[in-house]
């Protein structure tokens, strides 16, 4: 590349983009702290005490049709820097994504509900993603909806995330467009979601000769299971659009397979509701953040 552009040898990767990297001997730590910090001063969260979760199991966030309006940019320009900080720290997807659909018309309510997401992030302000050296390149999805979740439009929460051997590459939490009539419908729109991940993430694998076949997706609805498994359209899924129904063609010719996981060991939790704090840690560990000074 030297031969074609005008470049200079830096070292290697320390800094990037807001990201810190660290490339030890037995594997690479991706975080954010130095943007951490900086959010702390800007929205003044230097005097405020820290709390170990992001939101309480109770907490039902909706429009608080009563609630006291609060500035509108600054609501915004403190989503957006939650958002860019979820590039690390996927344990606040789901949080800053659901504080998110409310910048519209935000409240105190929801103001509130962002700036707790800082005051967990100032008591754990060093964590970041741990990617080892060894793991192989294993590609397995995980995929979990949170039925009716949405109390403004009852829609569902869509969670998806993808491990490499044991490394975490991707990962997104969002609600889904439609309303499902049942559990096993929308865990079965998210299963969809899952797959067309991992088919793209296949693609790239092959561009580093690494062939990846019947790949894994773990799924805690064996009703969700049998309908890609079964093409026969009855009352009860005729209704669920077409598009939905892309995921049986990759079953059928085996390109993934869907399997159950009970739903103890279903880490997309994390993407999908509040958590107690003990479930909580352990998919944070299981997601590979860890605390590295």
């Amino acid at each position: 590349m030297q031969g074609k552009f005008e470049m200079s040898m830096m070292g290697e990767l320390t800094f990037l983009l807001g990201l810190q990297v660290k490339q030890l001997k037995d594997g690479t730590f991706i975080s954010q702290t130095k943007y951490t910090r900086d959010l702390m001063t800007k929205f003044g969260i230097e005097e405020k005490s820290a709390v170990k979760i992001l939101m309480n199991t109770s907490v039902k966030m909706d429009m608080d049709a009563d609630g006291k309006v609060v500035d509108q940019t600054r609501f915004r320009a403190l989503i957006g820097s939650l958002l860019y900080l979820t590039a690390s720290r996927p344990d606040i997807t789901f949080a800053v994504g659901l504080s998110a659909r409310f910048q519209s018309a935000p409240k105190e309510s929801h103001m509130t509900a962002a700036k707790r997401i800082l005051r967990y992030l100032k008591g754990c302000q060093v964590v970041g993603l741990w990617y080892p050296k060894e793991g192989g390149f294993k590609l397995i999805g995980y995929s979990d909806s949170d039925y009716a979740g949405c109390r403004v439009d009852r829609k569902n929460t869509s969670s998806t995330y993808q491990m490499l051997g044991n490394r975490l590459v991707s990962w997104f939490s969002k609600k889904q467009n439609s309303i499902a009539t049942s559990t096993a419908e929308a865990e079965y729109i998210d299963a969809g979601s899952c797959c067309a991940q991992v088919l793209w993430m296949r693609q790239q694998l092959r561009h580093y000769e690494v062939e990846e076949k019947e790949i894994p997706i773990m799924c805690d609805n064996t009703s969700a299971i049998a309908i890609t498994q079964n093409p026969v359209l009855h009352s009860r899924t005729k209704h669920i659009g077409v598009r939905y129904h892309f995921i049986r063609d990759p079953v059928e010719k085996k390109d993934i397979t869907l399997e159950y996981i009970s739903t103890d060991k279903q880490l997309a939790d994390i993407f999908t509701k509040p958590l107690y704090e003990s479930r909580f840690e352990e998919l944070k560990h299981e997601l590979g953040l860890i605390e590295l000074s």
